[in-house]
């Protein structure tokens, strides 16, 4: 008989924020007040537009990210954390410095 998987609350954040951009995203957003799509376009030069597209979206549906769509000509649209993407942020920047102190010495 197998054993069914139960739910662990780790593996399913890892398996949606693990990916290649969106801890980077995450990282600038939470570095400023709002950012607009070219400002994250140039702070990651080797994102894709379609993978800039791609993880805006999945984290603005996952609620960690806002979007802001002002009714200007041309429309300007802004990206921007949210509560929830602020809390879960507290809990990532110490690895961040932590990455920022240790990454050469990790082979």
């Amino acid at each position: 008989m197998k054993k069914t998987e139960e739910f662990c609350p780790i593996r399913e954040i890892l398996s949606k924020l693990g990916d290649k951009w969106s801890m980077l995203v995450l990282h600038y957003l939470n570095e400023s007040s709002a950012l607009r799509f070219s400002e994250l376009q140039k702070a990651i030069p080797d994102v894709s537009q379609k993978m800039l597209t791609q993880t805006l979206r999945k984290l603005e549906g996952m609620h960690l990210i806002e979007r802001t769509v002002y009714p200007e000509v041309p429309p300007r649209v802004e990206y921007r954390m949210t509560e929830l993407g602020r809390s879960f942020m507290e809990k990532l920047n110490p690895l961040i410095r932590w990455a920022s102190e240790f990454a050469v010495h990790v082979k």
